[in-house]
């Protein structure tokens, strides 16, 4: 069982910038890939971004450019860095820690409310 903390979620205005963490109770270092993910209300949940466990990175087109994943591997910890914030980015966004057949977790999401 892997517990996932996601934090820094919250309000912003447009164009304004939030940092969310999320916090693996285990080791991350041979995860496939972790990854954020968002829901909007009335929407499914959707891929935010990516991370693999050699550090490549993968995009939602509507977030590339301002939108960056990273990761601390002695931390456990991944990052995702928001810039330029919009109202559609508004939603619910979730963490995943995924190791291919073995493990599938996700986190309970943090809330981010766009708007002036």
């Amino acid at each position: 069982q892997v517990q996932l903390v996601e934090s820094g979620g919250g309000l912003v205005q447009p164009g304004g910038s939030l940092r969310l963490s999320c916090a693996a109770s285990r080791s991350i270092f041979s995860c496939n890939f972790m990854g954020w993910y968002r829901r909007a209300p009335g929407k499914q949940r959707e891929l935010v971004a990516t991370i693999t466990a050699g550090g490549i990175t993968n995009y939602a087109d509507s977030v590339k450019g301002r939108f960056t994943i990273s990761k601390d591997n002695g931390k456990k910890t991944v990052y995702l860095q928001m810039n330029s914030l919009k109202p559609e980015d508004a939603a619910i966004y979730y963490c995943r820690y995924f190791i291919q057949t073995t493990a599938d977790y996700w986190g309970q999401g943090t809330q981010v409310t766009v708007s002036s």
